[in-house]
């Protein structure tokens, strides 16, 4: 019997670098093309909170982990806030084909939920060979398409990839934020039962939303807090008007300078203010410009699940989960201001406070999801910073 010869698939999708590289495979989710930076996450689950995480704006995830999909899709695991808006990565890599959904806690088909999210997908790709690329190139600028019929003209996709800025001098909080205020009572998830609201009785935290995830918001209200979010442009006048006991910086995409250039005024107000100020991811960065320190762009970004942070107040090691591609510059830090925490992957900041002032904040994701809960103490750190301010007894930490 003569073997039939292999038979050889069109791709209907690719991702294009602005150096002209391209990379083949199979289209999933929605059609069209985008532009973007491309990273890579390390984490293992988790994929849905990682996807619509508002810090992935203006960018493509490349999964480490080969089997992405096969657990389905929920309404449970989302992470931005009006998930209508449809804020986060514009566009996925995966090494495997997406199979039929085997979880009990699945909804729908991972592949429908791209679909409906506009998220572009590509698989077949070998994501180890990309990683190690990123890893020696940098995240590079990219564009990303899926067409059924496989149609592409790659040159006009190569100048669309190189005629993209990047995100250094990108603004992308104000495309990320809430457009009003608005008020969470959404407490954690419990095994079982999901969401249910939290009673509102200890502290009142007012949230400057620039691409804020839910679990930060769920954590402070699991904790007894009612939570008034603001946006992004809120004035100084706007948050204190609220008359809160303490005020949360969100995380977010986008480079922290150009956020700063209208954020770094309304916290040098709050901080002057006295009220307990805390940080998270892009909430740092631009804490950490107001305080007179500087930010860099990252050569990769740290972007994973597994990442070890020391926390140089306790002298533990925490594993946390990390997603950015910024930093900030723990040399121009100045006198008054202490370095907290640092990765012990590389050495760069990952944690500072404000001597004498109830001010700190970090750089990894204390709220997990996706990740480890190493780093929930930071939540009721924070508290009892509020606390104290009110004359009440501190709370145990972990």
């Amino acid at each position: 019997m003569t073997p039939s010869p292999w038979t050889k698939t069109r791709p209907t999708a690719v991702l294009v670098f602005a150096d002209g590289t391209v990379i083949e495979g199979q289209g999933i989710g929605a059609t069209g093309q985008a532009q973007a930076e491309v990273c890579f996450n390390t984490a293992l689950t988790g994929y849905q909170e990682i996807l619509t995480d508002p810090s992935y704006l203006g960018q493509i995830v490349t999964f480490t982990f080969p089997h992405i999909g096969n657990i389905g899709a929920n309404g449970e695991d989302i992470e931005d806030l009006t998930p209508a808006a449809r804020i986060g990565a514009v566009g996925a890599v995966f090494k495997a084909d997406i199979t039929a959904p085997s979880s009990y806690r699945s909804a729908e088909h991972f592949d429908q939920w791209l679909k409906t999210r506009g998220i572009i997908g590509l698989t077949g790709v070998d994501t180890r060979a990309l990683t190690a690329w990123i890893r020696e190139n940098g995240a590079p600028n990219a564009v990303i398409a899926h067409d059924p019929d496989g149609n592409f003209d790659l040159e006009a996709l190569k100048a669309l990839a190189k005629d993209w800025s990047g995100l250094e001098g990108l603004d992308l909080a104000r495309d990320a934020t809430s457009g009003q205020s608005s008020t969470w009572t959404q407490g954690p998830w419990v095994w079982g039962e999901g969401y249910a609201d939290a009673p509102a009785e200890t502290a009142h935290i007012v949230a400057i939303d620039y691409g804020i995830k839910r679990n930060i918001l769920r954590l402070f209200a699991g904790l007894g807090c009612k939570v008034t979010v603001v946006p992004a442009t809120a004035s100084a006048e706007d948050v204190l008007a609220l008359k809160p006991d303490g005020v949360f910086l969100s995380n977010g995409p986008g480079d922290p300078a150009a956020t700063g250039v209208y954020a770094v005024p309304v916290i040098k107000s709050l901080i002057d203010s006295g009220i307990p100020l805390f940080g998270i991811c892009l909430g740092h960065q631009i804490l950490a410009l107001a305080l007179g320190g500087t930010t860099v762009k990252m050569h990769q970004g740290h972007h994973g699940a597994n990442h070890p942070v020391k926390d140089f107040t306790t002298g533990k090691v925490e594993i946390v989960s990390m997603n950015h591609g910024f930093a900030v510059d723990a040399k121009s830090l100045p006198d008054g201001v202490d370095e907290t925490h640092i990765s012990l992957f590389d050495g760069t900041n990952c944690g500072l406070r404000l001597v004498g002032k109830p001010v700190f904040s970090v750089q990894h994701h204390p709220e997990a999801s996706p990740g480890p809960q190493d780093s929930h103490y930071l939540f009721r750190r924070f508290m009892n910073m509020v606390r104290e301010r009110k004359g009440e007894p501190a709370l145990a930490e972990r």
